[in-house]
């Protein structure tokens, strides 16, 4: 269920609402490009910045769209456990194969505050669950004895997202979880080094646009065809970083999916457009590797 490539989709936007056309090519277009799976209403979908309403509707289109040719793995986690729960419910009735639930951001909860969290939302649902750790925005880890417990005592609880940027953290999640348990790396410039300690996938944000290349790497490494990933990793490792270390993600990536004219250089405040000089930065590397 939870090994292999899930792009973290970006939500398009065009004068001020979603632009369902565009959604729906994207949605194409990683389909195409051979991941297993498409990750909506994400941070890299600008979740916080979705009303109910319209996260709802970016998940129904999703499942419409993907129609089985994907799984869709829905961030439904909130910072208030009862509205994480709603959402949660409410995508379970669309028809998602999976629920992302994030790390209650803002809030600071402790290691016993996030496993009654997260412990509640798993007892509402029967979808299969992907915790994502993310402490560079909720200031707050899923801690590996925290993960341990949660998979213990929660049979839903299937896989967790580290995107805490330390490679280190696989080996700590492994000891504390049951034999087996998917670790995905929520990193694309650390897949490698994540997998070769034993994660089994990635959740990501290059493959926006480069998803069979993204696929194709983790493919590789699960093979155990380690000089391949790093040949592909080699190649794009200019793109992975620089999409992630320029501005605020997601805001490179959605400037270079609309730079390859599949949607509108539209994002949401609090988050704004690229400088005009990291945007003349991107459109170059684009072009360096003839996807603009």
């Amino acid at each position: 269920m939870f090994k292999g490539t899930f792009t973290a989709i970006v939500t398009p936007f065009k004068d001020g609402k979603v632009d369902e056309a565009a959604f729906r090519d994207l949605i194409d277009f990683q389909i195409a490009g051979g991941v297993e799976g498409i990750v909506p209403v994400g941070t890299t979908g600008e979740s916080p910045t979705l009303g109910r309403v319209e996260h709802l509707e970016v998940i129904r289109m999703a499942v419409e769209q993907a129609a089985g040719r994907t799984k869709v793995i829905a961030g439904t986690g909130a910072n208030a456990t009862s509205e994480a729960i709603y959402l949660t419910e409410e995508a379970e009735k669309l028809g998602i194969d999976g629920s992302l639930q994030v790390t209650p951001y803002y809030n600071k909860p402790s290691q016993e505050g996030l496993y009654q969290h997260f412990r509640a939302v798993s007892e509402c649902t029967e979808l299969p669950i992907m915790l994502y750790s993310v402490p560079g925005r909720s200031v707050v880890s899923i801690e590996p004895e925290t993960a341990g417990r949660l998979a213990a005592d929660c049979d839903n609880i299937l896989s967790i997202k580290e995107a805490g940027g330390d490679p280190v953290r696989v080996d700590l999640l492994k000891a504390a979880l049951p034999e087996g348990f998917p670790i995905l790396c929520g990193d694309d410039p650390l897949t490698i080094e994540f997998m070769k300690r034993g994660a089994v996938g990635l959740v990501s944000v290059a493959s926006n646009i480069i998803p069979q290349a993204m696929s194709d790497l983790v493919r590789a490494m699960n093979a155990g065809d380690v000089a391949g990933a790093e040949a592909i990793h080699g190649k794009y490792e200019p793109l992975m970083s620089t999409l992630m270390g320029i501005d605020t993600n997601p805001v490179p990536i959605k400037a270079a999916v609309a730079l390859m004219g599949m949607c509108e250089q539209e994002i949401r405040l609090p988050l704004v457009s690229l400088t005009d000089e990291n945007m003349g930065v991107v459109k170059e590397l684009l072009e360096n590797f003839k996807l603009a």
